[in-house]
């Protein structure tokens, strides 16, 4: 059997050691790469460096329940709790839960703050130790492939040798799709909702976006804004607002605001916000800006960039997945424009082309991108049954 496990890529580099981030978020907390720094595919060494996680449900006795959860680019570890900043629900609490469609009663769920993260895994805000005062750019630049092997780290430490299944939408279906490729003996069955195998032009184009606005203002100083505690909060809340329209569909913006003005009964010939969409994209900034790091938002808008599964086969995706014993899943939605269902199609020919075992769903609705954040009750449906019929076939043992 190909594993297409790549350890080692790159060449030779500094070691970067990371000081363990002091923090009272709540959650499990690991020092990694203290013996044995972890080789980014940079080629750069990463090491001590601390990935915060968090776990839901018990595993039982032969460790072979678990179910990692890969979050998205603006979330984080807490999947089915109140967020420790915000207060908000967490980002999967209709999905992850006693009796839900993740079902902690059965599995035991792991979610791993990305590295490059502000939730305490490492990245931008850690103190550098040579310079006593934090990275921001001189952090080490982060992929998803780096995300993964350290996401390997946290399930190794846990003692578990196959994960149930691995499942995350956006940029947690390249999480996924990346542990499937990778360490396809780890992964019993694989979930990539909303994905793609590689970031198109277009949503590089995004994202690029996004980054100029933050370094556009004077606040972020280079990435250096941490000592005077002031962060560049008005270029991040722009970035946040441009990228959640791309999460939208033209028909939700419509359903949900249309042309609707916002507490008032007529236009008022300046520049406040008129129509009900502008306050809500100005609600989203503002609110974004409480929990997330601007540098961070840099880092892991590359590392998304930087994703194409298929470069290390000369552009052929097949040979990513070859002799996968990996079952798949993919799921897509009919209104999403970000990543399109021909994004998924383009896997599900790949896995067809070697054999794999895959199932695929279009799921229809008017949610946009985010429809995998939302109540969609086809989307809980399938992915129940998918889940319901995997444990099946590996004849699961209940936790204890």
């Amino acid at each position: 059997m190909t594993t297409n496990s790549h350890d080692g890529v790159g060449h030779t580099g500094e070691s970067i050691a990371v000081e363990p981030t002091v923090t009272d978020l709540p959650g499990h907390r690991l020092v990694l790469g203290a013996d044995v720094p972890m080789r980014l595919v940079s080629g750069q060494l990463l090491g001590p460096f601390t990935v915060s996680y968090q776990t839901y449900g018990v595993l039982n006795a032969d460790k072979s329940n678990a179910i990692l959860v890969c979050h998205a680019l603006t979330g984080d570890q807490y999947v089915a709790e109140s967020h420790p900043v915000t207060g908000r629900p967490g980002w999967w609490e209709r999905l992850v839960g006693p009796g839900l469609t993740i079902n902690t009663d059965d599995y035991f769920v792991i979610c791993v703050n990305v590295l490059a993260g502000c939730m305490g895994s490492a990245g931008p805000k850690d103190i550098d130790p040579r310079t006593g005062k934090q990275f921001g750019l001189n952090f080490p630049l982060i992929t998803i492939t780096d995300m993964v092997a350290a996401q390997r780290l946290v399930v190794e430490h846990l003692g578990i040798t196959q994960l149930f299944a691995v499942i995350g939408g956006s940029m947690g279906a390249m999480q996924t799709l990346e542990w499937a490729s990778r360490y396809p003996e780890m992964v019993y069955c694989a979930i990539p909702i909303a994905g793609a195998a590689r970031h198109s032009a277009q949503n590089i184009a995004f994202h690029e976006v996004g980054r100029q606005a933050i370094m556009a203002d004077p606040k972020w100083a280079g990435g250096d804004y941490y000592d005077d505690n002031d962060a560049p909060e008005r270029g991040l809340a722009v970035a946040r607002m441009a990228a959640h329209i791309t999460y939208l569909s033209d028909s939700a913006l419509h359903t949900k605001f249309g042309r609707n003005l916002q507490d008032r009964q007529a236009i008022t010939f300046g520049f406040d916000a008129d129509f009900q969409i502008e306050s809500y994209l100005r609600h989203q900034g503002r609110s974004f800006v409480e929990r997330f790091d601007a540098n961070s938002y840099l880092y892991i808008t590359r590392a998304m960039d930087y994703f194409d599964l298929a470069a290390e086969y000369n552009d052929n995706l097949p040979p990513a997945f070859e002799d996968s014993p990996v079952r798949f899943c993919l799921i897509s939605f009919t209104s999403d424009w970000l990543f399109p269902t021909s994004e998924s199609r383009r896997i599900v020919h790949a896995l067809n082309a070697v054999a794999a075992s895959v199932s695929f769903v279009e799921i229809e609705t008017e949610s946009g991108h985010d429809a995998f954040l939302l109540e969609e009750p086809e989307f809980f449906r399938i992915l129940s049954g998918f889940l319901r019929g995997a444990a099946d076939q590996r004849k699961l043992a209940s936790a204890s």
